[in-house]
């Protein structure tokens, strides 16, 4: 338990963590995945290239300090990150050993010695963090294993079929290599995949979403070919040049809460680029659902370049076809002139109705735009849910 003197110590730190916590996290995991490099096969080395992990746990480890007297607020992201922990299959030991080489780096970079009170503090901090998030990953592990077909960790799956969807957009069908049950996940989840990257000579995870509601035969990712910091993305460019059909690769059992809260409801998908992939799992789950009320409206909404980088157009166009309730609006980015970014003061006023649901899905300025926008209009937040594709800290929401 953290005393009163411990938290106003952990709170001093704030202005230092706020100027020099990337430096700071940037030589924590340098420093740990120089001494246990087996850890590279968990921690995503292409966000460790571009910085986006040092940059997430910098400001996790500010967020935890700021809200060092009531840590309660943080507990909605705290439950995000545990579901991605239990994704990549990190277990409680690895606790131990990020808490390990965490205390070290402020104690090198700060250049305190190990018996100060501040190495301390931030130890029983630590400390109070890593049981409340063992507990929590622990029930999620045994959720996933009371499931039918469910299972935890990672578990072995054949690459069955591979289509090309744009220039640099591929859908790859996975199958229980074992051939035994897979779990009816909801819609929006996401699992992770790890594979062999021979430029590594090891192994990756990426997590991506899931592109199609459950069918208990195979699950569907489509991948976008990233480029990070000018280089390929370790696992894309692996899945898109290396892998072929019969292959095998690792992957988790379905997490996230990105999901339908009422079908009931008219519900709106807002989505821009490669943000689509969810979203046609979320539509073509609704439109399985049967109802005995009259079925409540869709209106799917999607952001692409041009008519050529729209993944899955075939998809959402048969889904829309097929069921009158669901409306689509297709914007292309490169017919909007002078410079202009999509808003929805271009979309019909019957796509988005003041009782709707909303869910947002794409990169992390599209998603602020259109909440802001939804916001201005009278949209309550909790009207509002949003996945987005980067690397997660720990913020209050």
């Amino acid at each position: 338990m953290l005393t009163t003197h411990q938290k106003h110590l952990i709170q001093q730190t704030t202005p230092v963590l706020k100027t020099n916590g990337q430096a700071l996290t940037d030589y924590f995991y340098q420093r740990m995945l120089s001494q246990v490099p087996e850890l590279k096969e968990t921690f995503n080395m292409g966000h460790q290239r571009d910085g986006k992990q040092a940059k997430a746990l910098a400001n996790a480890v500010l967020a935890y300090a700021e809200n060092i007297e009531d840590p309660s607020v943080l507990l909605p992201v705290i439950n995000m990150i545990c579901q991605r922990h239990v994704s990549l299959a990190i277990q409680a030991p690895d606790y131990a050993i990020v808490g390990e080489h965490l205390l070290h780096s402020i104690s090198e970079v700060l250049s305190l010695s190990m018996e100060d009170e501040l190495i301390d503090a931030w130890a029983a901090a630590y400390q109070q963090l890593a049981a409340l998030m063992i507990d929590t990953e622990k029930r999620m592990y045994a959720q996933l294993k009371q499931e039918q077909g469910g299972w935890s960790g990672w578990r072995e799956f054949t690459l069955v079929k591979k289509v090309v969807e744009t220039a640099n957009v591929s859908s790859l069908y996975l199958a229980p290599t074992d051939a035994l049950a897979l779990p009816a996940y909801r819609p929006g989840q996401y699992i992770s995949v790890r594979v062999q990257v021979p430029s590594l000579g090891y192994k990756q995870p990426r997590q991506y979403s899931l592109s199609t509601a459950p069918n208990g035969q195979f699950f569907r990712i489509t991948v976008k070919e990233e480029a990070l910091a000018q280089a390929p993305g370790y696992v894309s460019s692996t899945l898109h040049q290396q892998m072929q059909v019969g292959d095998r690769v690792e992957v988790s059992a379905p997490m996230g809460d990105f999901s339908v809260k009422d079908a009931t409801k008219h519900n709106v998908f807002i989505s821009a680029g490669i943000g689509i992939t969810p979203m046609v799992a979320l539509l073509e789950g609704l439109t399985q659902m049967p109802t005995s009320q009259p079925p409540a409206a869709i209106s799917f909404i999607h952001v692409t370049q041009d008519a050529a980088h729209y993944t899955l157009r075939e998809e959402v166009t048969r889904l829309a076809e097929h069921h009158s309730r669901v409306k689509t609006l297709i914007h292309y980015s490169q017919a909007l002139t002078g410079g202009a970014r999509f808003t929805l003061e271009s979309v019909p006023p019957s796509l988005l109705t003041d009782d709707a649901d909303y869910y947002l899905c794409g990169p992390a300025g599209f998603i602020q735009t259109v909440s802001d926008d939804l916001l201005k209009r009278g949209i309550s937040p909790h009207q509002i849910s949003h996945e987005v594709f980067s690397t997660g800290g720990l913020t209050p929401s």
